[in-house]
């Protein structure tokens, strides 16, 4: 199973370059009750996704949108909970001692090519994350500042700015900001903004749902309830992108007082925002129906509120954005430059990242293609391998019988979703 005493090794000094067993996650953080944790579980897991969920409902249908929605939020939670049984099982051994993040989980059972792999995951993921950031952005302001009202993806993106399209130059105008804000070493001062920009998630889907509920209560859109088996797997790729947190399951697990109470906070955190994911979803698609856009705030019009919305939307995922790349500099840093910090690596992602965001059409169809790919494989497939790997020999058949049925799941789910979004984005 890959077991080594040097995969239990909690600090680092100075002194010492990291290491392939040595954690990823710093100093520990004050314990937190259970109201703290459920608020850190709520941070951890909403984000920008929530805003493409009524357009996932437009193209899967309401209820199996919902269907979907309820679906993946078990299996993250039951996901979650693995890696958190995983671990303890882990450090019930002698010479083991804290496990702090998933890196350091896929090491301690699998060995080097854990680590790698969980590595290479939440790489890909953050950096997905922040795409979409700069997709949202873009798309946004420029769905703002038109002359012309957008009715459309292709309205805004032919629109052009000093022989560019608008989208694209202000994803460019970002880029020097960017690049100065992601040379910071260490983000204490910009973390407030991360807590700051899940608030402003919040006000905007306020705002939106009392805007739908009054479209709504004047002249509902049709809709359907089923979209057919064609959109089943992007359906199913965004709804896991937006229930992604589970890289931060371990951390939130350790940094609370009362550990036997985490599952049942967990779950209630789980259930909370998946029936808020619904309402928001449904709320979008019938008020919209056919006209829904890939982002849901692009169908407010030009008022003076939806302005300020989307605005505070896009200054906040501006913001949100070097937190996001932090752990992709920690673990980039880490594998090729000693563990130190390197501005020009940091700076050659940044513009990485801006470059895959110029290229990719539509906000939706990239977030199913991050759930559906990296996602899943963090998400269902990781979890259910190291739990396999340490607890089958006191499993029941039933455990044995549903970890293979999601991890196969996930495997299917993550080929097969990522072969349609791409196809999607390549069609768009």
């Amino acid at each position: 199973m890959g077991f080594d005493k040097e995969a239990s090794s909690s600090s680092r000094t100075l002194e010492q370059l990291p290491r392939e067993d040595t954690p990823l996650l710093g100093k520990p953080h004050p314990l937190s009750s259970q109201a703290k944790t459920f608020a850190n579980v709520f941070i951890a897991i909403v984000g920008a996704g929530v805003l493409g969920l009524p357009y996932a409902f437009k193209r899967t249908g309401w209820l199996a949108g919902l269907l979907m929605l309820f679906s993946v939020a078990a299996l993250t939670y039951h996901c979650m909970m693995l890696l958190v049984l995983t671990r303890r099982k882990l450090e019930s051994f002698d010479g083991f001692s804290k496990i702090a993040s998933f890196g350091d989980l896929g090491f301690a059972v699998c060995g080097s090519i854990g680590r790698v792999a969980v590595d290479i995951m939440m790489v890909l993921s953050q950096a997905g994350f922040c795409v979409s950031y700069l997709i949202f952005i873009g798309n946004t302001i420029a769905n703002l500042f038109n002359s012309a009202p957008a009715r459309s993806v292709g309205a805004y993106m032919s629109t052009k700015i000093w022989g560019i399209s608008a989208k694209s130059f202000y994803i460019w105008g970002c880029l020097p900001f960017q690049l100065g804000l992601n040379s910071i070493k260490t983000l204490t001062h910009l973390a407030p903004l991360s807590i700051f920009a899940d608030i402003v998630d919040l006000g905007a889907m306020g705002v939106v749902m009392v805007d739908e509920g009054g479209i709504i209560w004047r002249n509902g859109a049709n809709i359907q309830a089923f979209g057919g088996l064609s959109v089943f797997f992007y359906g199913m790729g965004v709804a896991v992108y937006a229930f992604e947190g589970i890289g931060m399951a371990l951390h939130l697990e350790s940094e609370m007082k009362d550990k036997s109470k985490f599952g049942k906070i967990l779950a209630i955190a789980m259930a909370f925002i998946a029936l808020m994911y619904g309402g928001f979803g449904l709320l979008g698609y019938l008020a919209f129906g056919e006209n829904t856009r890939d982002i849901i705030t692009a169908n407010m019009g030009k008022g003076l509120i939806s302005t300020l919305v989307q605005l505070g939307l896009c200054i906040n995922l501006f913001f949100t954005f070097p937190l996001m790349m932090h752990p992709v500099y920690e673990i980039v840093e880490r594998r090729f430059w000693g563990g130190r910090y390197c501005i020009w690596l940091r700076w050659l992602l940044v513009l990485l990242v801006s470059l895959i965001a110029l290229l990719v059409p539509n906000f939706g169809d990239f977030l199913s293609l991050v759930g559906s790919s990296v996602c899943c494989g963090l998400g269902f497939v990781l979890p259910t391998l190291f739990h396999l790997l340490m607890c089958k020999e006191e499993m029941s058949w039933v455990g044995l019988s549903v970890d293979s049925v999601i991890f196969v799941l996930g495997i299917v789910l993550g080929v097969s979703g990522t072969w349609y979004s791409l196809a999607e984005i390549f069609s768009a």
